[in-house]
Formats: C-alpha cells, sequence, structure tokens
C-alpha cells in the first residue's frame, strides 16, 4: 500500500539486519523501498539488496557528502555500471535512477573551495549521465535549491524526486515544473518544522511521495533514535493528517507519484 521511495538499507546502522527490517516493513504494508547508493564502495551492495527482494529497488550514484572521498573516475564507473545492470535480465528493472546525487550548503567544508566547486562538477556530470540514459534523479537538496534547479535547467534529466524537501512554495513550484515529485519523511512529523508541515498540507497530493530516509531523519516517536522502512506507515498516516485525508486515499495517490516518478519500477512493483 505504500512505497518508500529514499531508504539507505544497507546502512551499517542496520547491523546487518537489513533484510529483516525490509520484511517488517512488508508486513506492516511498505510495498517496495527504494534504495540509493551513495558512494561507488556501495554500488553492488544495493543491487544485491533488489536481487534477494522483488520489493526492493535501486538507484546509483555519488551523494555530495561522499564527494571529498569520490574520484573523477569514480564517474566513469557509475556509467559503465548503470549500462551493465541496464542490461541484466534479473536487475535491470529494479535499476530505477540515478541517485542520490545532489548538492549540499548546509554542512560548512562543503561550501569552501575546492569542495564546493567538485560537489557541482559531480551533480552536473551525474545529471548527464541520468540523461544519458534517460533515467530520473534522486536529488540531494539541502540548502542548495535554487543552485540544483539552475543546473536542471541547463541539463533536462526526465525528472525525479527532491528528497528530503525543505524549500519554499516557490522553489517547490519550480521543482513540480520540472517534472518532480517532492519527498516528504520524519522531519513533518514534528509541530515545530512548520514550513515542512504547511508545505506537505498546501502542495498538490499529486506532487508528493513519502520517505524515511532511514536510518536518518527519524519521526518523532522514535526520535532520536534509528529509523526503519517500517515507520513509513505512520509517517503517511502523519500526512493524511494533516491533510484531512483517509489513510487509504494518501497511499494510493503517493505510491501513484512514486510510480510516476520512477517509472521503471511499475513492471515488477506488486501492491500489498
Amino acid at each position: 500500500m505504500w512505497i518508500d521511495s529514499h531508504c539507505h538499507l544497507d546502512a551499517s546502522e542496520f547491523c546487518g539486519k537489513s533484510i529483516a527490517l525490509a520484511d517488517e516493513a512488508a508486513r506492516m504494508g511498505v510495498s517496495a523501498i527504494v534504495i540509493p547508493a551513495v558512494h561507488q564502495s556501495n554500488f553492488s551492495v544495493v543491487a544485491e539488496l533488489a536481487r534477494q527482494r522483488a520489493d526492493c529497488f535501486f538507484a546509483l550514484g555519488i551523494h555530495p557528502m561522499y564527494v571529498a572521498t569520490s574520484h573523477e573516475d569514480d564517474l566513469q564507473l557509475l556509467r559503465a555500471e548503470i549500462a551493465r545492470l541496464l542490461s541484466d535480465p534479473d536487475l535491470g528493472q529494479a535499476l530505477v535512477a540515478v541517485g542520490e546525487i545532489g548538492l549540499d550548503y548546509f554542512v560548512p567544508a562543503l561550501c569552501e573551495s575546492p569542495l564546493k566547486e567538485k560537489q557541482e562538477f559531480f551533480y552536473s556530470e551525474q545529471l548527464k549521465i541520468a540523461r544519458d540514459f534517460d533515467l530520473p534523479v534522486l536529488l540531494h537538496v539541502r540548502k542548495s535549491q535554487d543552485k540544483i534547479l539552475k543546473y536542471l535547467r541547463r541539463i533536462p534529466v526526465r525528472g525525479g524526486i527532491a528528497h528530503a524537501f525543505n524549500g519554499s512554495t516557490q522553489q517547490a513550484q519550480h521543482f513540480i515544473d520540472l517534472g518532480f515529485k517532492l519527498g516528504f519523511g520524519g522531519a513533518m512529523t514534528f509541530t515545530r518544522a512548520l514550513q515542512i508541515r504547511r508545505l506537505a498540507s498546501d502542495l498538490p497530493l499529486s506532487s508528493i511521495v513519502l520517505e524515511t530516509d532511514a536510518p536518518d531523519i527519524a519521526p518523532r516517536w522514535c526520535h532520536p533514535g534509528i529509523n526503519t522502512p517500517g515507520e513509513l506507515v505512520q509517517i503517511g498516516h502523519e500526512l493524511a493528517s494533516l491533510r484531512g485525508l483517509d489513510h487509504f486515499e494518501t497511499a494510493r495517490q503517493t505510491t501513484a507519484n512514486v510510480l510516476a516518478a520512477l517509472p521503471r519500477m511499475q513492471a515488477r512493483f506488486v501492491l500489498r
């Protein structure tokens, strides 16, 4: 019934219990989990999780916070791995996006030269890879929405998801106009998160997807503990309450939104 559109299921915080956590999430009503890579070192790990579970999908990319330990050759590896996996008869439909990519202007060290320029280079090059393979992107947009949008206008791609969105209404509309959905998760559950809750309440439901970003961004009921994909159901209920909708309609629409943003999922997605 629900799709977790952004979950780092391979994270070390899960202490090797990734499959058990996916099982638990499925029992709770999570029909699919999208697992983005963050560095060339976990490309094979996220792909293997998708190989083991038909309800897991994955994306390959280099996260802006991992750019410092990445090399230009890793971009060629990314391109080669995407080409190889798209032709894999078992995993071809499970590879649904390029991600997690983007820019992070929240961490001070990442905003200084030369890392700021390196971030932008890796982001723009990965947009080109997404464009060349006609894949959507999973975007990290922390404090960087305007610059993210600038590059998207320069290097158009097949839409995707602006993960953990926390921008203005105007910025949200710009992403929507470019064919993107906006990701909301645990941050939305805190009453003090006024802007995020306002966006989640007021934006068209057709533009919203749900995510956990597990093990990060734990919702209020398990903060400051480790987030898990099973928490998505209660996060979905929170969105329904904010908007005055029933849970079924919220699940149905947000699921449809993920499938629209990541169309390669449709071939092997099974509604639970």
